[in-house]
């Protein structure tokens, strides 16, 4: 059975550049995001350019039962996911009281239950065949809680914790979970969440596609996450060790 990696919230930032990423290195996709236009023109380039095999799945994983629609999608294929990247995601940035619930629920569901789910459904099959890989979009928020970001930060804080509580049961299967956490990244991301003038995305912003070769690589070396960036290796280093009062200010002041 052939061998696909399967990654979603692929048509921009860091996604379109692990999906790029795997297809240099030879992989076959399997694309999954909102907008079916966008994904089928991104499967014909990456399979003119590269010559892989590239499915697609045009699915809203926000709603209660799309994780197991791309899973159902995926058995009527025929493949078999050996790599599962778990990348959609998207922030609702300012004060508590005033940022949108209903964006902050849709920001529980996608990085928290959709994640979630999708390793339910996966993993099992990985294991069954005694190799896989998966990798879960974290952050450098999932270190710190972060005024301004409160929700965001917190589901990251999930994706990290149960990453690696998963990973530890998985020792000894051939499967193993890795959780990239990038920084500031050149992307939509910021655009979107109304953070572009922020402190925090004018300072050592890294390119999407240098995130995505160190998720990659840490990923194929089977490591537990993977932090992207000497700058923000620092500031998780640093703010494990700042008071918690002068982090709240640092933090304030970055995302200002």
């Amino acid at each position: 059975m052939t061998s696909y990696a399967l990654i979603t919230g692929t048509t921009s930032g860091i996604g379109k550049a692990l999906a790029a990423k795997f297809a240099r290195e030879g992989v076959n996709l399997i694309l999954v995001s909102r907008d079916e236009g966008k994904l089928k023109k991104q499967a014909e380039r990456l399979s003119g350019r590269y010559g892989v095999k590239v499915h697609v799945v045009a699915v809203d994983l926000i709603k209660p039962d799309a994780a197991h629609i791309v899973y159902d999608r995926v058995r009527k294929m025929g493949v078999r996911v050996r790599y599962l990247v778990n990348n959609a995601g998207f922030n609702e940035s300012g004060s508590f009281l005033e940022t949108a619930a209903d964006k902050e629920i849709d920001m529980i569901r996608l990085h928290a239950i959709c994640t979630t789910q999708m390793m339910k459904l996966f993993i099992p099959d990985m294991v069954k065949s005694g190799h896989g890989r998966v990798l879960n979009l974290g952050s450098i928020a999932s270190y710190m809680a972060c005024p301004g970001e409160a929700v965001y930060a917190a589901t990251k804080a999930y994706v990290l914790s149960v990453s690696k509580a998963i990973a530890a049961e998985l020792k000894g299967t051939g499967v193993t979970i890795t959780t990239l956490c990038p920084g500031a990244t050149r992307t939509e991301f910021a655009k979107k969440a109304g953070m572009e003038h922020t402190l925090l995305f004018k300072t050592m912003v890294m390119k999407p596609q240098t995130v995505a070769n160190i998720g990659y690589n840490a990923l194929m070396a089977g490591k537990p996450y993977a932090i992207a960036g000497v700058y923000n290796q620092l500031l998780v280093l640093g703010s494990k060790f700042t008071p918690g009062p002068l982090l709240n200010a640092v933090l304030r002041v970055m995302l200002r």
